[in-house]
């Protein structure tokens, strides 16, 4: 019978997945580096994690008390994993179609540009837009919400999984944050290395990331269904 052990193990790998998504650790840093970023950067790294927990807790939601039957005669949970593994491959061929061309700078979405001007308000819907909206990590933490609710899990397991979800997914946007509110200009030149590193490595990160999860989903849906 599975259990939270076997729930946290399948979970793990989509929540590394949100967590270094490179456009919202880029978003988090600029607004770090503005005049407002006391403000703002906690606004949305509040939407981020708030975004996160409503995707996995609707999910949960959706597969009631009892979870997803895993059982040999329901072949419901091996279906989803084939979509998602489907989806995933997709998405990491449109991101490697569009990763910039050697000596071309890394073009960001227009909307960042904005981003010293935002408002807390404005910050936590965009936070919570990009972890809950954005098709990449929709995905993803769909992926891990159906984790959880296929392993057999009481309730305050499945509650004990959302929150490492949760929690390791929002470690690269909740975590440069509190760390800037505790140590203030001491972070500016980490901060600054992190974005660098995520702009340039984006396209990268992302294929590879989608790649491995789009075939490990479609590995276990086929095996699913084939078995």
């Amino acid at each position: 019978m599975p259990g939270l052990s076997s729930a946290l193990g399948d979970l793990l790998p989509a929540a590394l997945g949100v967590a270094i998504s490179p456009i919202p650790i880029i978003a988090t840093v600029l607004m770090l580096m503005s005049a407002r970023a006391t403000q703002t950067a906690p606004a949305f790294a509040f939407g981020w994690v708030l975004g996160l927990t409503a995707v996995v807790v609707i999910v949960l939601l959706v597969a009631g008390p009892d979870g997803v039957d895993t059982a040999g005669s329901s072949t419901t949970t091996s279906w989803i994993k084939l979509v998602l593994g489907v989806l995933f491959l997709l998405l990491a061929a449109n991101s490697w179609r569009k990763r910039p061309r050697a000596g071309a700078e890394p073009e960001q979405p227009k909307w960042m540009a904005s981003l010293e001007r935002t408002s807390p308000l404005v910050a936590i819907g965009l936070g919570a837009a990009l972890a809950g909206v954005n098709p990449k990590n929709l995905a993803l933490s769909v992926t891990g919400a159906v984790a959880i609710a296929s392993n057999g899990l009481s309730g305050g397991e499945e509650v004990t999984c959302v929150i490492v979800f949760v929690v390791i997914g929002s470690a690269f946007v909740a975590g440069p944050v509190l760390a800037f509110l505790t140590l203030g200009d001491r972070m500016t030149a980490p901060l600054e290395a992190l974005k660098n590193f995520m702009s340039d490595h984006n396209a990268a990160i992302m294929t590879v990331l989608l790649s491995v999860l789009g075939l490990s989903n479609l590995g276990k849906g086929l095996g699913g269904l084939l078995g």
